[in-house]
């Protein structure tokens, strides 16, 4: 019978049989509602507790659960994100912990049958959070409990300061890892993950790669669904097994956690995988394979497109199987076992290192009439496939073919004039501050400073021209930024250093920045961007962020020699603050620089200033009122000098082609009303204010580019002082 059609976007949520049309990340907030829907059909009143740290390619999970907050709330699911990635992985594990009447161990009266925990993050932050995670895994889940970590994978960069790959470090953790290839397997391996994690005690860990993330599908539900059944039949003889979790990690308690773990809890993981058919074998039976194939979650994709490539569909002809991976760590050994039985090669195609590989030779090491195993290397020690970068469908096919030739499997290749170049006339863009960014004024430095780049917007000063932000040192993890001049400062002639830092991140972890300074007595001094939003990552509000007045207090405290205030409205700051503090306006940031230089020991440049992008927002959600102002610039008048475009860093200010030769024009679409432009030394800006201001927030905007005619008497118009215009 053919499924119903979807009739509303909540449907993707809300039906429970049939199809629905989801991104990765929609799944990964459903598979939250899907395990509480299958706990209540099994008579259990159980509850979610939801927490972590955003980053891509899991930046928008946040931003997606604050959306269903109403639905997950009806399902009993608590979101509360973390302050950092560790102190989320060690509150979900807090969950685990709730004490049941009649079981010994338990912390408090448990109000719900169990708790499911869900960690949430990006491979760098499941890098800080390991020491956590041990931890956690180490103590163990409830039998109606369970944890899982959703950990984003980003393998090209596209969105982290470093390649991400995080197999290896979950894999040294002890967790589980699924590796769902898009949208639809993850709302089946979420269920699975959790039941797994119940029936061994261990926590388990979801891959989900930036295509994931990203990727949309349809997925067909069901309402119904059933785990593996584990009663019986488990190594070592045991009939059942519930672990209970223990944070007493000392003495003979912590010796039997570890033992556990190893002979038992881990035993059981791997014949729950054994037993969920999420590892599948498919293509030529034994006696008619010669070659396997192995992969797992997207690569999988990118496998089968590649084999469409070359001409190599009907896998039984040509003898080739596959071996599709839903759990890549730990390896299931039978199906291995399988797999390999009358192969002559196995090849494994997988990102970065050779994880995958190494463990299919580690299983069939020693057996007689193994298959030889490539990957990384082909049979002549050759590179095969890439070791860097992220694998593609085309790479794949590249790779398979130079392997498979030798062999006498007929591969097709296409013809080159169908992957002709076509070029488009694109202009590159460099990535930049949006129009009124903070970050314009706040990364200001004078000629020849060293300054030190980190995590968040301002790492775009890597990109920028370096008499305009200085020299930039490079990025470090998040938290550690200006640590690096701690360890410099000695070696180099320069006596002073400034180091860019985020609210965002001063909350995450750099304020112990800020305190390792201080305790070395270097000469730095912190910007630290207070713009009350994460913005590289969907614009959430930093978690723990601290009003201006107790960010003041807390870096007098932490033994900070001088602290001053800028702002685009300094007035606002003085009202609120009093004397407490030196408030300036951000024209003179350079001035504050220089005088901040001077001083030895820690000193902080705190810029006030919201973010645009979360400022335009607001306005267009009627959440703030725009200004009723605009400025425009006269082109009659304009020389093209560009001191405008200078003195702002905006890219709305942009250069024209007019009549009258190369004039700046402000791209009104983009401007955000930052007004920062104004303070250029040209005659040629217009600032109009209409008489109605209602009226003038419904106008709309002047296109770039068009003729301006002189205002109507309904509207004053105030030119700029006259000043000289400065030619090139």
């Amino acid at each position: 019978m053919t499924a119903a059609r979807v009739s509303t976007l909540d449907e993707r949520y809300l039906r429970q049989d049939g199809t629905i049309f989801l991104t990765g990340i929609q799944a990964l907030v459903r598979m939250l509602l899907d395990r509480a829907r299958h706990d209540e059909r099994a008579g259990l009143r159980t509850a979610a507790y939801v927490s972590g740290y955003e980053g891509s390619p899991l930046a928008g999970y946040d931003l997606e659960l604050a959306r269903q907050a109403g639905l997950l709330r009806e399902h009993r699911v608590t979101h509360q994100p973390g302050v950092n990635e560790e102190l989320a992985a060690t509150a979900v594990s807090g969950t685990q912990l709730t004490g049941r009447p009649g079981e010994p161990g338990g912390v408090g009266d448990a109000i719900y049958d169990g708790v499911t925990g869900v960690w949430y993050g990006k491979a760098p932050g499941l890098d800080r959070a390991t020491d956590a995670l041990r931890h956690a895994n180490l103590i163990g889940t409830s039998p109606t409990g369970g944890a899982v970590a959703l950990v984003g994978d980003d393998p090209a960069a596209k969105s982290s300061t470093v390649p991400c790959s995080s197999e290896l470090a979950l894999a040294d953790l002890g967790l589980p890892t699924f590796y769902p290839a898009d949208a639809a397997e993850v709302l089946l391996h979420g269920l699975h993950a959790v039941e797994l994690s119940r029936a061994s005690g261990l926590w388990s860990a979801i891959k989900v790669g930036t295509a994931v993330a990203d990727g949309a599908a349809t997925a067909d539900v069901v309402e119904t669904w059933q785990p593996p059944d584990l009663r019986q039949g488990l190594p070592g003889g045991l009939v059942a097994y519930r672990h209970r979790p223990s944070a007493k990690l000392l003495g003979p308690e912590l010796a039997e956690l570890e033992r556990g773990q190893q002979l038992t809890r881990l035993p059981i993981a791997l014949e729950y995988i054994r037993r969920s058919g999420l590892n599948t074998i498919i293509g030529a039976p034994t006696g008619r394979a010669r070659i396997g194939l192995v992969a797992a979650g997207k690569t999988y994709l990118d496998l089968r497109q590649a084999l469409d490539t070359l001409g190599l569909t009907d896998l039984e002809a040509h003898g080739i199987r596959l071996l599709k991976l839903g759990v890549i760590f730990p390896l299931e050994p039978s199906v291995v076992a399988e797999f390999a039985d009358g192969l002559d090669e196995i090849v494994v195609v997988e990102d970065k290192r050779p994880f995958i590989e190494d463990a299919v030779k580690s299983i069939l090491y020693g057996r007689p009439g193994a298959p030889a195993v490539h990957g990384k290397r082909g049979r002549d020690g050759s590179a095969l496939l890439a070791s860097y970068g992220e694998l593609d469908a085309d790479a794949v096919a590249a790779g398979l073919a130079r392997h498979l030739e030798p062999l006498g499997v007929p591969v097709m290749t296409r013809a080159a004039a169908g992957r002709e170049r076509v070029l488009l006339p694109l202009a590159p863009r460099t990535p930049y501050f949006c129009s009124g960014c903070p970050h314009n004024s706040s990364t200001k430095v004078a000629p020849g400073t060293l300054v030190g780049g980190g995590i968040g917007c301002h790492a775009m000063v890597l990109l920028m021209p370096a008499a305009q932000v200085g020299s930039v040192t490079g990025l470090s993890q998040m938290g550690g930024e200006g640590a690096q001049w701690i360890g410099l400062a000695p070696f180099v002639a320069q006596e002073h250093f400034v180091q860019n830092i985020g609210d965002g991140t001063f909350t995450h972890s750099g304020s112990l920045a800020i305190r390792a300074a201080v305790a070395a007595g270097v000469n730095i001094t912190f910007k630290l961007l207070r713009n009350s939003a994460v913005a590289m990552t969907g614009g959430q509000q930093a978690m723990g962020e601290l009003p201006v007045d107790r960010l003041l207090a807390l870096l007098t405290a932490e033994g900070v020699s001088k602290i001053v205030v800028t702002s685009d409205d300094p007035a606002r700051l003085r009202r609120q603050l009093g004397h407490r503090a030196d408030v300036r306006h951000r024209d003179e940031l350079l001035d504050v620089q220089r005088e901040l230089a001077a001083i030895d020991g820690v000193t902080v440049l705190v810029h006030d200033q919201e973010c645009a992008a979360e400022k335009r927002r607001k306005r267009r959600r009627g959440k703030a009122q725009p200004p009723a102002g605009r400025v425009l610039i006269n082109e009659r008048v304009c020389e093209g000098c560009g001191d405008c475009g200078a003195k702002s860093n905006c890219l709305s200010v942009q250069p024209v082609a007019t009549e009258f030769g190369r004039k700046t024009a402000i791209n009104q679409s983009s401007c955000n009303l930052d007004f920062s432009c104004l303070a250029g030394d040209c005659p040629s800006f217009l600032s109009i204010t209409p008489a109605s201001a209602s009226a003038s927030a419904g106008r709309s905007a002047v296109p770039p580019g068009s003729r301006r005619r002189r205002s109507r008497p309904a509207a004053s118009t105030h030119k700029a002082p006259p000043r000289r215009c400065r030619s090139r």
